[in-house]
């Protein structure tokens, strides 16, 4: 493992990032029943309703897939190792990236030691957890079960979010995942997170409207974040506090 790591952080550097992200809750594949009915897999099989799919579609087929392999070469997994890696049609990309159920503190620790920069972790949503995560010298968390699409049951982050900023102590809390309306941005301020990550609804929107659709959808949230606070009768964000919360 770390054979792995320090080339990969080498890189990272050598990039001219500031800010290591390590994400923790993505150790091996999930079983997304929803892609296998959708015939969608990795690594990526040409199947007759794939092809059919692709034929049918060719604004993307042209637009997106061709562009992206005249323009990159075959589309491939960036971040996984220190070297490019595998592309989505090699028949070891599992092997490659599949198997990082092995990543445990002392590899945290490790990239704290080596990296110079802000280093956060992505994808804790215990207490305990975060409480080592601020032992082990990470600057900030991200509080994530991903989406509820990994393990059946996990509880949502911001269940959680109250007893992980009491052991923060100067650690920055982020909150990643069930972010959907400007309530929910704010819900999540209140428990204690310091930023709060948006990402299906600006991903619904750039597929849907392209870069107008992002925009589009920031002001939307943007505006009901505005509206929310005044009708709770706070004027800025300083303002917001937990007893605007309340647990049933």
């Amino acid at each position: 493992m770390p054979e792995r790591i320090e080339p990969l952080i080498d890189r990272v550097a050598a990039a001219g990032y500031d800010t290591f992200v390590v994400t923790a809750d993505v150790p091996v594949p999930p079983n997304r029943e929803n892609n296998i009915r959708n015939g969608f897999q990795v690594p990526l099989a040409i199947t007759p309703r794939v092809f059919w799919d692709t034929v049918t579609h060719p604004h993307w087929l042209f637009g997106t897939w061709a562009r992206t392999v005249i323009n990159h070469g075959m589309p491939h997994f960036e971040n996984m190792d220190a070297q490019r890696g595998p592309p989505v049609l090699a028949k070891n990309l599992m092997r490659n990236i599949g198997a990082r159920d092995q990543l445990a503190w002392k590899h945290v620790e490790l990239i704290r030691k080596k990296w110079k920069g802000k280093l956060v972790v992505k994808g804790l949503i215990s207490p305990a957890d975060a409480k080592i995560a601020r032992e082990s010298g990470v600057d900030g968390v991200m509080l994530s079960n991903h989406g509820g699409r990994q393990l059946d049951y996990t509880m949502s982050g911001l269940r959680t979010l109250p007893e992980i900023a009491a052991e923060a102590k100067g650690m920055m809390i982020m909150v990643d995942g069930g972010i959907r309306r400007g309530t929910d941005v704010i819900k999540a301020l209140a428990l204690g997170a310091h930023f709060v990550w948006v990402g299906r609804p600006f991903l619904y929107a750039a597929i849907a409207g392209g870069q107008a659709g992002v925009q589009r959808a920031i002001g939307l949230l943007k505006a009901e974040i505005d509206r929310d606070l005044a009708l709770l009768g706070v004027r800025k964000l300083s303002e917001i506090t937990p007893d605007l919360v309340r647990k049933f």
